[in-house]
Formats: C-alpha cells, structure tokens, sequence
C-alpha cells in the first residue's frame, strides 16, 4: 500500500514487474488497485537481454529497458475469467488425485491377488465401487460378490466371481479402504469445483459474433456432438453456457469435446485482440517450429518448451482424430504419413486446431465437416498440380493415360 502511494506521488504511470513463481500477483493486484499500469515481463524473456545481472542493478537495468519500450508484455487473462481458470485448474489437480487413488486402489487389489481389472474395464465404475465397498464391509464370498456386477458387464457371473478369489490380508484391506476414501473425497472436491464454476459462468456476459456460413456447394452436415466420458463437469447445459460465452461452438470442430472448449475459454478466453494474427496465436501457444536460419538456410531446429495448458488440451484433441472419419481425420493421418515422428504429427495437427479456433473467436466462421473422401480429393488435386508444374518447368506436358 505504502508502495502504490509513493509510485503514486512520484508521478509513476507504468511499472514493469517480472514474472517469477506466484510472489508478483499480489504486488500487481494493489498497484493497479492505485490506477498504475502493470507490465508484467517473462522472466525467460528478460534474462537474454544484455545487461547488469545483480539484484539491485538488474532492476534498474530493466527499468531503463521498459522507458525504451524494449519489454513486451505477457498475456495476461481478462479478470472476469480469472475465477474460471483458477477453479477449472484445481479441478484439474482433484482430476488427478482421483486418477492416483483409482491406482491405489488397483495396487491394493493385486496384491491381495484380486484380480477385479482382468473382468471390469474400470474399477471406478458403478460395479467396480459396489464390490470394492462390499468387500470392506466384510463380504468374501466370491459368488454374492459377483451379484455385485451390473448386468453390462460383458463378463459372465461365474468369470468375476473367479477373478474375486484372493488371499485377504488386512494390511492391504486397509490400504484398499484409505484409497477408496481418498477418491470419494477427491469426487466430492471435483463436485464442489463444478458448482463454483458454474456460478462463474452464469455471470460471464454473452459475446455475439457474426457467423459466416459456407457455401451451399461446399456445405455438409455438421458433426455431432461425441458423448462425454471420465469427470465431464457436472454442470448442466455447459456446451450452451460455452456457446453464449464464446459466440461459436467450439465443440462443432473434430476433436475439440466440450472439456477442451472449457479449459480453451478458462486458459485464453474470449478476446483475442492480443494476437494480431493467427500464427501469432499458435506461437504463443508454442506449436510453431523453432528454427535458427542463417543465410536463408535452416542452421538448426530447437524444441520449444511452452507450459500451456491449451495447447496441451489442443494436442490431446489432435490424437483422438486417429480413427476419425473426417477432413481432420484424414488430414491427421495424411501427417502422420508425411513427417518423421507421432510427435511432430499432433504437433502440426495441434496447431491447425488452434488455427481453427482463433478464425471462430475472430471470424465466426462456422465450422463445418466436408468428411475423409474432400480431404483425399483436395490432396490428390494438389498432387496433380505439383506434377505438371514440375513438368511444364523442364518442358513437358503431362498427358491423361487414355483407355485402350
């Protein structure tokens, strides 16, 4: 406070603060409280900078950086969607508390020669719950068991209750138990975070964006919706809450469910005014290639690290369309053909994703699916056009083989 008002009298419009660890949120929250403007600089930004590198020297050094306007600014979230993302990421570590209590769960279960997971796809589900809760309510009996099991279970009554056949050592019966509560804790955190997210999200005002429809020539039926699976937020009407905030359906692009438009929104949000363009967009989101030239040659490529939670979502979004079939599908696979690893493949894949967010944030262009067989025809088309060029430069002419 004392420290806002003495910037306040000196005169100070603008102080740039550099990002490390999460000490410089508060410092920025009570200056800009005071009507100064905060610039808040990557620290792995700054330390290529030439310069003095002590404590004290590197403050002013940095100081005399920001009057030059050498320092860009780091993205900084929309304050209205700061609640969101704070809530969606510890959702995401409950998330994962889950996942790891599921695992210890298993590992119990297996050492007690228990072998529940060779009949149950997942031990977490309605029948899984059910036997795990009755075996700590004392039941052994491998056949009442079984009864336990939902009668979609592919496995037949005699095959669970064999799988059920263990050596019940108390040890491990109580590390099952402290496992199994520690996932009804995390379920129960998971629903607390969906009941503040959804608070935040009825408040967001809506965004209205005018959509442009492709042709009617080029126009085909649009994707339908995939089921949601896992620890889909308990929010009812979240893909329409999602459509009134962001002004377009994310979720009508291959590959993008309704959690990757979620995180989307939380991560981002819904002004894009910070990126001129989108290859700007997508490099921010470190799915671009990082490339040293030199004399117009490409002296080396380095891997970019970026921590964005995006991009991750974009690049999990980029593996499910493996056995898609759509255009993004066989795009997706048309890349994996033609670079050299998976990696690079739901890398390139990823950042066309992004790209197509970016125009629907932008444009509200519409976004819809022309199917595998336009992707295959449209790639062939450009095949057939490399060729005659090619041949036209040394003088040839192609010519259609003609039946005999």
């Amino acid at each position: 406070m004392k420290l806002s008002q003495w910037l306040k009298a000196g005169g100070i419009q603008t102080v740039l603060v550099q990002a490390t660890g999460v000490y410089w949120i508060a410092l920025k929250d009570i200056v800009e409280q005071h009507g100064i403007e905060v610039v808040v600089a990557n620290a792995q930004h700054t330390k290529n900078l030439p310069g003095r590198k002590s404590d004290v020297q590197e403050c002013q050094w940095l100081m005399k950086l920001h009057t030059y306007g050498l320092v860009r600014g780091s993205f900084q979230l929309a304050k209205d969607m700061q609640g969101v993302r704070a809530v969606w990421r510890l959702r995401g570590r409950h998330v994962e508390e889950a996942a790891r209590a599921v695992q210890h769960m298993q590992k119990a279960l297996t050492q007690m020669n228990v072998q529940l997971a060779n009949v149950l796809s997942d031990i977490s589900g309605k029948s899984g719950q059910a036997i795990i809760g009755a075996i700590l309510m004392g039941e052994r009996d491998p056949d009442k068991l079984a009864e336990l099991s939902d009668r979609r279970v592919l496995a037949s009554p005699a095959e669970v209750a064999e799988s059920l056949r263990g050596n019940w050592r108390d040890e491990m019966l109580f590390e099952l138990g402290q496992a199994k509560e520690s996932y009804q804790f995390a379920l129960q955190q998971i629903q607390s975070c969906d009941r503040k997210l959804e608070s935040y999200l009825n408040v967001l005002p809506a965004r209205q964006v005018e959509i442009t429809l492709p042709s009617p020539a080029t126009a085909v039926r649009a994707r339908k919706a995939p089921r949601q699976r896992g620890h889909t937020p308990d929010i009812p009407g979240l893909r329409d809450q999602l459509v009134r905030i962001c002004g377009v359906d994310l979720t009508t692009i291959d590959g993008i469910s309704v959690i990757t438009a979620q995180t989307i929104l939380a991560e981002i949000g819904t002004d894009m005014s910070r990126f001129p363009s989108e290859q700007d967009f997508v490099s921010w989101l470190g799915l671009t290639p990082s490339r040293d030239l030199s004399g117009g040659k490409v002296v080396r490529v380095v891997r970019r690290k970026v921590p964005s939670r995006a991009a991750l979502a974009l690049r999990m979004a980029a593996t499910a369309l493996r056995c898609s079939n759509s255009y993004l599908g066989a795009r997706y696979r048309h890349l994996q053909k033609q670079l050299p690893s998976k990696a690079s493949a739901v890398k390139a894949m990823a950042r066309y994703l992004g790209v197509l967010v970016y125009r629907l944030l932008t444009k509200g262009q519409a976004w819809v699916d022309q199917g595998a067989a336009r992707f295959e025809q449209k790639r062939k088309a450009l095949n057939l056009a490399s060729l005659q060029a090619r041949a036209l430069a040394s003088g040839y002419r192609l010519v259609p083989v003609t039946a005999a």
